[in-house]
């Protein structure tokens, strides 16, 4: 966690705050505004919610499972009140906007129940908890009626306060009615007010992002856009999170480097759908401008787009994915199943042959790509002939990682309405059916990569394999993708090595460090392929110096999460 703001005469004593992250990578850098809107406010923020006055949760409101670890993790934190610091505990998220006064009623443990639209205010809303004034808690409502019906309307209207797009300072025009704002004032986002925001929150220039990071990891999530405009069938998502918007291409790119000046270096971009960033701008290629803007950016080193919409892919965004130096060739595509009459009764588009050649169009531009999808089985209706087409179809895409999940009816969802249930104990069986062989063909999929060369950004020691390196390769997504163990010591987390791949263990890879020129008072000609990149690293940990040794050399068996299942699974879009 980066130190807090400077304290100014206009703060008084510092109330403390803990926030807990459940979910996505959405949902982390929703956090970060609010660690960022409390830390200017005069707050306090703590690692530890034993430690803190207040703990904010911030909730996960999509699937059954997620909805209880964010109850589960409320009471957890409500049992820390009476025992020493802790004196309060505010639901916010998905969880708290989806369900509001309903979830309220239902659990007392929470001391207020807040929405999106308290955001702005967090600091005044957690001061008048902390003080015993009762916070009503919310109404839900669908927030997709917040903004017009037109994607290119919606820029230019009053919108409501979305989580992640917050400006600082007097770009933020306020209220507007019940959690709306006026459209931010260009004229003001860089202007000579630029003090306004303590160190370590305001970059140099630019639009200042209201953003406090809470991970001094080197990689971190950066939103492109909020909200969905589809319908899918077994989605709540676009109720809560509100109809699809755009941040402004500039505000991205500034985030972005004020990320770099914190030490990122791989920027992950996070959406409801990454590939509809620009509609609303007018622009359908937006994304593919934006790229190679933020792969520039001095100090990143990695660009890795997520939340891809199979049926809006296009010839130009994979172009730009495969070929802009500095963004990494990696497709999280939501796939959900083959079937292409399954899917219509998700109102999804595409079937098996059409997503096979998509991938084929991936591969022969870049035939190392990562590739990850998620698949849900039970859906109404589905049938064995149905599951087969999804079972050829994971045959023969050869993905690297794939989340099973088991369908089940989610509130106010059309296909909580349909007649044609597969039962529960069905459902069961065919995860486990398809758990399985696609803990096989990932498998299969990782030992491809043996004796390939890969550049892996270190993130940490390998706290149960002395003498290695763990980070991720190119084709592995944040935490869910399995990771890249490398032989070595001393090298400052954030480094990029190149190594090849020696073994593989499900998911997970072991990769020796190809030799550093100059090592052990050798160089190899300079037609070798032998290279170590290492980029200026923030300050803080370090992990210890790379030795070069030959794909053979003994080492640890890689472990980590399994290919398939809830553990493994990434968002379900």
């Amino acid at each position: 966690m980066t130190s807090p703001a400077a304290t100014t005469p206009e703060r008084l004593s510092r109330r403390s705050v803990a926030l807990v992250t459940m979910g996505c990578a959405r949902n982390e850098v929703d956090s970060e505004e609010l660690a960022g809107r409390l830390d200017d406010a005069g707050f306090g923020l703590v690692l530890d919610p034993s430690d803190a006055e207040v703990v904010v949760v911030n909730t996960c409101g999509f699937v059954e499972s997620a909805k209880q670890d964010s109850i589960d993790a409320l009471i957890e934190a409500a049992d820390l009140k009476g025992t020493g610091t802790t004196r309060a505990v505010v639901a916010v998220g998905c969880l708290a906007e989806r369900y509001g006064n309903t979830l309220a009623d239902a659990l007392p443990e929470a001391d207020a129940v807040l929405s999106f639209d308290d955001y702005t205010d967090i600091a005044a809303r957690l001061d008048a908890v902390l003080a015993g004034r009762p916070q009503a808690a919310h109404a839900p409502r669908d927030r997709r009626t917040l903004l017009p019906l037109s994607p290119v309307e919606r820029q230019g209207a009053t919108r409501p306060t979305v989580p992640g797009h917050g400006v600082s300072g007097p770009a933020a025009a306020g209220p507007k009615g019940p959690g709306l704002v006026a459209k931010p004032d260009p004229s003001t986002v860089a202007g000579s007010d630029i003090d306004y925001l303590p160190p370590g929150i305001a970059p140099a220039s630019g639009p200042r992002p209201m953003r406090r990071r809470l991970d001094t990891g080197p990689v971190a999530p950066l939103k492109l856009a909020s909200g969905c405009d589809r319908r899918c069938t077994f989605c709540a998502i676009p109720a809560f999170r509100g109809a699809f918007l755009s941040r402004q291409p500039d505000e991205v790119f500034y985030e972005a480097r004020w990320l770099a000046d914190q030490g990122v270096r791989e920027l992950f971009l996070v959406s409801e759908n990454s590939t509809s960033y620009g509609k609303d701008l007018g622009d359908l290629r937006a994304l593919e401008a934006l790229l190679p803007r933020l792969a520039a950016i001095d100090g990143v080193d990695r660009v890795r787009v997520s939340y891809l919409q199979p049926a809006e892919m296009r010839p130009s965004l994979v172009e730009a994915m495969v070929s802009t130096p500095g963004v990494a060739p990696y497709f999280d595509l939501s796939f959900q199943h083959a079937s292409g009459p399954l899917l219509r009764r998700m109102r999804r588009f595409g079937d098996a042959d059409r997503f096979l050649e998509l991938l084929d169009s991936i591969r022969v531009r870049a035939p190392e790509a990562g590739v990850r999808s998620n698949v849900i089985v039970g859906f109404p209706g589905e049938s064995e002939s149905d599951l087969a087409e999804l079972t050829r179809f994971l045959v023969g895409a050869r993905l690297d990682v794939v989340g099973v999940f088991g369908y089940s009816d989610e509130d106010g969802t059309e296909a909580a309405t349909y007649d044609d249930k597969v039962p529960a104990e069905e459902i069961a069986a065919r995860v486990a059916l398809l758990t399985d062989l696609v803990e096989q063909l990932t498998a299969e999929r990782a030992e491809e990569r043996i004796g390939q060369r890969v550049d892996v950004l270190i993130e940490a020691s390998a706290s149960d394999e002395p003498g290695y390196l763990e980070g991720r390769a190119a084709h592995q997504g944040p935490e869910v993708d399995g990771s890249t163990l490398v032989r070595g010591s001393a090298c400052p987390l954030g480094t990029i090595v190149t190594a090849v791949v020696a073994r593989a263990n499900g998911v997970d890879l072991v990769a020796e460090p190809l030799p550093q020129i100059g090592a052990d008072n050798s160089s190899p000609s300079q037609s070798s392929p032998f290279r170590l990149r290492s980029e200026p690293s923030p300050p803080g940990p370090t992990v210890a110096s790379l030795t070069a040794a030959g794909p053979t050399a003994a080492g640890p068996t890689a472990a980590g999460p399994t290919a398939a299942g809830p553990t493994a699974a990434g968002p379900t879009r």
